[in-house]
């Protein structure tokens, strides 16, 4: 296989066994970057020499059997919404287009300490806060199966670059499908964490606030071996996150597939995706059940209801929280692709009915999952969306059914239970396929959701 299409898992072995050194792997990621981000603008920020020192730095530790951790000399690209150190850090909006962070992010700071090199920031929405990677500072990405079509969003320019060989990973952040939204548009594999497991410290949508158990940071990559991998390495305390807890993270080989439980569901009520999506995830289901898991054709309750919910709260308080934001960044011009709630500030009664109800469906859904390990349902209701469909359109195409969503479906699934989901995709080329299925359920769970989505591939 090429050097720049190995699993960052099997590219780490390499490393270590000297088969590969950290400096071709670092070349091979830059020479695949020049070739391919003029036409995909997926990476805006690069950090050349610094990786190529760092590179020559990790070879040399190599070869006195120093060797960093379990990444050592793995070339990965970052999110720009996340800080890194010395590395121009926009999170896409315009007041901190030449903001120099002066340390990196809790996740960025350990996937570094654990080996891997920084070769550059990846775009993102303003905020994070889209399903279009695009802002007023770098423009748009674009797929790179297709270049007339999005990769989605938010983490749009990293799934982007690692579908086209020019990122052995990301870490992409994840409030409404931005990790496996893209994931699914761009044939990658992509985990939302469990609620309260890795620290979101240094991203520019950070911790705290009634939305806080939506927003999450996990990593992509090509593939899910390299989720379980990574996701150890981001989980964990960092004790400036106030949410976060020690969660126990199992090792997804050791999960006998024969144990599992698995629901899963194509549609809600009158929201369907294309038949092709309906059949992959009904292929999903088939495989699960031919490995030995019980399979059952179920869908969790009141999933249109709480993604209403979800709807409301997001502009419960007028849009507040998102001029704070902008205040914070001394910007003044924002995006007009900016999704945030209806902005429609609602009275304190209004408000905490909300909360009362949503918590309500919380324990509905979680009622549900008591007899389920793994939920299988759509990422999305088409292939990833031409570039000029409207940010607002989005809202339906993706959130009716992924496993986050706001407009219902399996997503209210994922952010009810606070559990995990998995975005995985099929092993054929985006755009010409079914394109991938969302997995989620229960709480801290990772280990069973990343072996089920494992046994997919």
């Amino acid at each position: 296989m090429d050097l720049i299409y190995l699993s960052a898992a099997a590219l780490s072995q390499q490393i270590r066994s000297k088969k590969v050194s950290s400096l071709e792997a670092v070349k091979a990621c830059q020479a695949r970057i020049a070739k391919v981000n003029p036409q995909l603008n997926a990476v805006v920020q690069l950090c050349s020499e610094r990786a190529l020192g760092e590179a020559k730095e990790a070879d040399a530790l190599l070869a006195k059997g120093k060797p960093k951790g379990p990444l050592h000399g793995v070339p990965m690209t970052i999110k720009d919404s996340f800080d890194t150190a010395g590395v121009v850090s926009t999170g896409g909006t315009l007041g901190r287009k030449d903001y120099l962070p002066a340390k990196d992010a809790t996740a960025v700071a350990r996937v570094r300490a654990a080996g891997a090199i920084l070769l550059g920031k990846t775009n993102t929405p303003e905020f994070t806060l889209s399903f279009v990677t695009t802002n007023l500072i770098y423009g748009p990405s674009k797929n790179p199966y297709n270049l007339n079509r999005q990769p989605s969003g938010s983490s749009g320019g990293a799934a982007a670059i690692i579908a086209a060989g020019g990122s052995y990973f990301d870490i992409g952040s994840d409030s409404g499908g931005s990790i496996r939204v893209p994931s699914h548009a761009c044939g990658i594999a992509g985990i939302k964490p469990t609620a309260g497991c890795v620290p979101r410290t240094g991203h520019i949508v950070d911790y705290g606030g009634f939305t806080d158990s939506y927003q999450q940071v996990g990593p992509m990559a090509r593939r899910v071996e390299d989720l379980a991998l990574i996701l150890p390495i981001l989980a964990g305390p960092d004790y400036v996150d106030a949410a976060i807890a020690p969660v126990p993270l199992g090792d997804p080989s050791k999960v006998d597939l024969k144990s599992l439980r698995v629901a899963w569901y194509t549609s809600v009520a009158d929201l369907e995706p294309t038949s092709q999506i309906q059949r992959m995830v009904q292929d999903c289901a088939g495989m699960m059940k031919e490995a030995g898991a019980r399979v059952e054709e179920a869908r969790p309750p009141l999933l249109r209801e709480a993604g209403e919910i979800r709807r409301k709260l997001g502009g419960a308080d007028g849009g507040a929280r998102l001029r704070r934001m902008a205040a914070r960044a001394g910007t003044k011009q924002t995006s007009p692709t900016l999704v945030w709630g209806d902005d429609q500030q609602l009275p304190s009664p209004q408000f905490t009915d909300l909360i009362e109800k949503l918590d309500d469906c919380r324990s509905r859904m979680l009622q549900f999952l008591e007899n389920f390990e793994v939920v299988l349902c759509p990422a999305s209701r088409a292939a990833a969306p031409l570039l000029e469909a409207p940010a607002d359109s989005l809202l339906q195409l993706y959130l009716a059914l992924q496993p986050d969503g706001l407009a219902g479906g399996g997503g209210a699934c994922r952010n009810l239970a606070r559990g995990p989901a998995v975005g995985h995709p099929d092993r054929r080329p985006p755009l010409e396929r079914a394109p991938g299925a969302g997995g989620g359920g229960p709480h801290r769970i990772q280990d069973r959701r990343l072996a089920a989505a494992a046994a997919l591939g």
